[in-house]
């Protein structure tokens, strides 16, 4: 560490109560905040800050360091107290600066480093991923946990995570997880103080309890006073000793040294002005009654010398062998020939080439690789992929985990299976984090399987964050729907190159394909496959082939259609807008999945242009729209945006095609759309 930190077993009480004060009157002055968890946790933190963790507070970086996660994250305010006290740094590598007292009176503001909760992007790089969100703080730890093992990096990681919080389902996935997956580097501390926000934790999250299902995970599993510092020493420093992850279950109080935060419910509630002389004086009084301890000196730690790090995500673009040789490189030879191929068989071949390019790139799976294609990527760089089960959630916090140490993590599995971990996809969203999510099996081309097998919200769902700046000049997230192999491994490369969180579409059925081998793929989203002057159609992903199909017979009725192919958000819809423009001023778009998708951004760009006038926010169908359709126009001229989208719950049925016309999206759906639009002009 750049200053020595000494303290003896005698002022460990004593750090805790002044970590406590500066909780106490950072809330107050916040006027909102989680003092009495803060307090519960503030041996803890200052055995893991002063003394137990590897690291060094003016350089948070440091990927030799041990780290801390916080599940628990409204009880942040104790870590950023240490922090400060330690001297730590906050910002970003070019803007750095160290935190003061005076920064934890900001917490909270618009324009501080100290957000209610743990977020890392907003410049506090201590922590590597954001938290609050319950029970995902042990998933991100074992990300961690594993690119340290690739690494070949001797830390730790701690993670907190509160005892109400252990109620998660995601908690028991990571702790399966991190016991089979062998990471002895990790360790939990389970914060038992007994009260979650409404009253007190079910019987089934006691000590006791917490203890014995760590047990029957397959962890080292004990119980100590949280508020003893001789035994909190004693348990933390076995962290990554033993054969097992050890996890420490830690009784505890919730408004540790202040009667007054112990009387009543005082979840999440700051104390007023007038409280706070009180609670301050109680602390005093806490400390004045405590028995001395031995004096033995306790040194922080030196952390790991390491060599310069570099940035998460290079700058450069990521550059794939061409298409062919990538489909060679995983025995596609018969694919190439044929010209046909399903894009989830594509990303797999692109995946590895990716691997073969970038040693940074993993790959996470839930029990369904050999449906996704990840399996290429496993045969050929085993020891960078990580078999995730059916744990959906946990797969992507660890993602989150893995890219908060540099990694590349491209995670893949049903489109509808991903769906129950949204929550943990917003939370990479809010760390920023570099991960790529691959849904496989997505709309309605799966037929057979069902609707259970099939994800019809997802592409409203990614999509609202494609519009958004997150902070660095780039969107939130971006979206890709590629219609063929071809375009699938183009999308992939584009996907490693951009920043930031993105989400790719694939489908079960081998389709025709659509481009040259050597066809080249930009951020724009989009490509004309066919020229017209009657109308437009647009559309994505697989339903790319049956709006050919449809412009194809409708051709031969006279009716005459560009047809767009949209493979990414957000689309530089400016091209579509003019040819519409000059083909009857009718956009007709086409997908197989529910509202908020394509259609929504061909209104909304026609709209921001000026072309298309009202009501977006409530959209009603046009009197000369097709059943099963949504139109937004002009009163009088402009453009003319016609959606097709799934207006029915799709069932099992033995081809695409019948899916297709049973939630109005075939080819007939198209034609009489198209008809109409086209005899009723703009």
């Amino acid at each position: 560490m750049t200053a020595t930190t000494t303290t003896t077993r005698q002022t460990l009480h004593t750090k805790a109560v002044e970590l406590s004060r500066l909780v106490l009157q950072m809330t107050t002055q916040a006027g909102s905040g989680h003092p009495s968890s803060g307090l519960s946790l503030a041996h803890i933190v200052v055995e893991l800050m002063y003394h137990e963790m590897r690291f060094d507070p003016a350089d948070p970086w440091n990927p030799a360091a041990d780290r801390l996660v916080l599940s628990e994250g409204h009880a942040v305010p104790i870590v950023y107290a240490a922090y400060s006290d330690l001297g730590g740094i906050v910002g970003t590598r070019q803007k750095r600066k160290r935190l003061t007292r005076d920064d934890l009176l900001t917490l909270r503001k618009l324009d501080s480093v100290l957000d209610g909760h743990p977020n890392p992007a907003e410049g506090f790089p201590f922590f590597d991923a954001a938290t609050g969100s319950l029970g995902q703080g042990l998933s991100a730890a074992a990300g961690l946990a594993l690119a340290a093992r690739l690494d070949g990096i001797d830390k730790r990681i701690f993670v907190l995570v509160g005892d109400g919080e252990s109620r998660e389902g995601q908690i028991w996935e990571a702790m399966d997880f991190v016991a089979e997956k062998g990471l002895r580097n990790v360790c939990v501390v389970f914060n038992c103080n007994g009260q979650g926000q409404a009253g007190d934790v079910s019987d089934q999250q006691t000590p006791e309890m917490i203890r014995a299902k760590a047990t029957a995970f397959g962890w080292e599993a004990v119980t100590l006073n949280g508020h003893d510092p001789q035994q909190v020493s004693s348990i933390l420093s076995r962290a990554g000793k033993g054969e097992k992850p050890l996890a420490a279950v830690a009784r505890t109080v919730k408004g540790w040294g202040v009667p007054l935060l112990q009387s009543g419910n005082y979840h999440g509630k700051p104390l007023t002005r007038e409280q706070l002389s009180v609670a301050l004086a109680q602390l005093d009084e806490t400390l004045a009654s405590l028995s001395p301890e031995s004096d033995e000196p306790i040194e922080a730690r030196q952390a790991t010398p390491s060599a310069p790090v570099e940035p998460a995500v290079k700058s450069a673009p990521v550059r794939l062998p061409d298409f062919a040789t990538g489909l060679k490189r995983v025995g596609l030879d018969a694919a190439l020939a044929k010209k046909k191929l399903a894009t989830r068989v594509a990303y797999g071949a692109a995946l590895v080439s990716l691997g073969d390019v970038d040693a940074r790139v993993v790959s996470l799976d839930a029990d369904v690789s050999n449906s996704t294609y990840a399996n290429f990527f496993a045969e050929r760089h085993p020891e960078r992929f990580f078999e995730c089960k059916i744990a959906e959630q946990n797969m992507v916090t660890a993602a989150v985990g893995l890219s908060a140490a540099g990694k590349i993590p491209f995670v893949s599995s049903f489109a509808k299976f991903l769906t129950r971990a949204y929550d943990q996809v917003e939370m990479a969203a809010i760390t920023r984090a570099n991960v790529k999510l691959v849904g496989s099996h997505s709309g309605v081309s799966l037929g057979a399987d069902g609707p259970s097998q099939m994800s019809l919200p997802d592409v409203a769902y990614f999509r609202s964050m494609t519009r958004a700046d997150n902070g660095r000049g780039e969107p939130v997230c971006r979206v890709f729907q590629p219609s063929d192999a071809v375009s699938a491994y183009a999308c992939v490369e584009l996907m490693a190159s951009a920043p930031g969180l993105a989400y790719m579409r694939t489908h079960r059925p081998d389709a025709p394909f659509l481009y040259s081998p050597t066809e080249r793929f930009d951020l724009s989203g989009w490509k004309r496959l066919r020229e017209g002057k009657s109308l437009t159609l647009v559309s994505s992903g697989y339903m790319v082939h049956t709006a050919l199909q449809a412009a194809e017979e409708l051709g031969r009725e006279g009716v005459s259609c560009n047809v767009f192919d949209v493979y990414a958000f957000p689309l530089d819809a400016s091209a579509i807008l003019e040819a519409a423009r000059a083909s009857g001023g009718t956009i007709l778009s086409v997908e197989d999945n529910y509202i908020g998708g394509l259609h929504a951004e061909l209104a909304e760009a026609a709209a921001a242009d000026g072309d298309v006038g009202a009501s977006l926010g409530a959209p009603k169908a046009s009197p000369r729209a097709a059943p099963g359709s949504s139109a937004h126009a002009a009163p009088s001229s402009g453009l003319r945006v016609i959606g097709l989208t799934c207006r029915r719950l799709p069932k099992s049925a033995l081809t695409a095609e019948e899916v297709f016309a049973y939630t109005g999206v075939g080819v007939e759906d198209i034609m009489q759309a198209a008809r109409q639009a086209a005899s009723t002009g703009s």
